[in-house]
């Protein structure tokens, strides 16, 4: 049976994997929806100290407590970033990472290191780093409200009911996950890779990987290797709220080493 390690972008928490989750039990699969140190239910548990590495402990926990050999790692958004460094920690217990409309994190940075190097300028840049300055008591991102969910969050696809879900049970997110740097060595050469764009009102999909690619960059050479494979969703960037059937379809088909291999027209 595959198991999954389901991990949520920011301010979010396992919550947000409901339907995704029901859609792989039902298929047959393991589902396990990660809240981290923080967040959802947890968001109790914050301090000043919880940074990156408190969630990449997490996620080491949960790996080790999931009654499976094996799990596959689902990261979206931010989630990817703690799901790689757990992945470096359990490699012997990773089968595989999916990345779900997620960034390619560089092991040894942060989320911010990462944005100043990478992100184009513009108003997106700004607020990423920005994040810092906004935090209450010097450490808690306050959750976006209903307004900035709609300005910044792709909400493309989303019904009524999962906005007003996002708006409520979103979580500050302490500030430590984005400034501390995230350790994942040898990841990204051992594991099976998949990445899922979503392309309705995305930056990225397969066509603009290729694109990278074709740049000679050695940062995206990774992406030609076999062990990678990649997928597009005609959504927003909240699929598991917007698409969820698709996901799960798309979890599935990963898990057995499907996805279309960069240069493959078929």
């Amino acid at each position: 049976m595959t198991a999954f390690v389901l991990v949520s972008g920011g301010h979010t928490g396992g919550w947000v994997w409901r339907e995704v989750a029901a859609g792989l039990r039902e298929s047959g699969a393991g589902a396990h929806p990660a809240t981290l140190t923080g967040l959802g239910d947890r968001r109790h548990l914050a301090g000043p100290g919880t940074d990156m590495d408190t969630h990449v402990e997490d996620l080491v926990q949960l790996i080790d407590h999931v009654d499976e050999p094996e799990v596959v790692l689902v990261g979206h958004c931010y989630g990817i970033y703690p799901a790689l460094g757990a992945a470096g920690r359990r490699l012997d217990r990773t089968a595989g990472i999916v990345y779900v409309d997620a960034p390619l994190p560089r092991d040894g940075l942060s989320v911010l290191d990462q944005v100043r190097e990478q992100m184009p300028h513009g108003p997106v840049r700004d607020r990423m780093l920005g994040q810092p300055a906004r935090a209450e008591d010097g450490w808690r991102v306050p959750a976006p409200t209903e307004e900035e969910w709609q300005q910044w969050g792709n909400l493309a696809g989303v019904p009524d009911d999962g906005i007003a879900r996002l708006t409520c049970l979103a979580a500050p997110q302490p500030v430590g996950t984005l400034t501390t740097p995230v350790r994942f060595t040898g990841v990204v050469d051992e594991l099976p890779m998949t990445g899922v764009f979503c392309t309705d009102g995305g930056t990225m999909d397969i066509a603009g990987v290729e694109a990278l690619v074709a740049t000679g960059n050695p940062l995206f050479q990774q992406l030609t290797a076999p062990r990678w494979g990649f997928f597009e969703l005609a959504t927003g960037h909240w699929p598991m709220l917007s698409t969820p059937g698709e996901l799960v379809e798309i979890l599935l088909r990963a898990a057995a080493g499907e996805g279309r291999r960069l240069g493959d027209r078929s």
